[in-house]
């Protein structure tokens, strides 16, 4: 299965932008559709951006409305995650997830790996 660790969170003020990255190791990269999951304090987690393995397809929670891009690069084996226009709401814990010759699916159990996450905090 294949590793990740992710980065770029931190503490950024409502309508700032950040971008997230997720490194993979010791697999396929390209084999595996990738997820973003969120999970705010008391929430549970979510599905915050999906993209295929085939880069053919990507899909949003509704609650992106256009803010958040989800791209590969799969000669670094790396995701990313740019959010614009956040706001508090947007504060969680933001996780990668791998899901082999997958869509980027909305379910966390079609997931086979998982990294440990990223903080973002966006402050008024």
């Amino acid at each position: 299965q294949v590793q990740l660790v992710e980065s770029g969170g931190g503490e950024v003020q409502a309508g700032g932008s950040l971008t997230l990255s997720c490194a993979a190791s010791g697999g396929t990269f390209s084999d595996y559709g990738m997820g973003w999951f969120r999970q705010a304090p008391g929430k549970g987690r979510e599905f915050v951006a999906g993209i295929s393995w085939r880069e053919t397809h990507t899909q949003y929670a509704d609650f992106v409305l256009g803010r958040f891009t989800i791209s590969r690069d799969n000669t670094k084996n790396t995701v990313c995650l740019r959010m614009n226009s956040l706001t508090l709401e947007d504060t969680a814990l933001y996780y990668c997830a791998a899901e082999y010759f997958g869509i980027g699916s909305t379910v966390e159990f079609r997931y086979d790996s998982w990294g440990q996450g990223t903080q973002v905090t966006v402050s008024s």
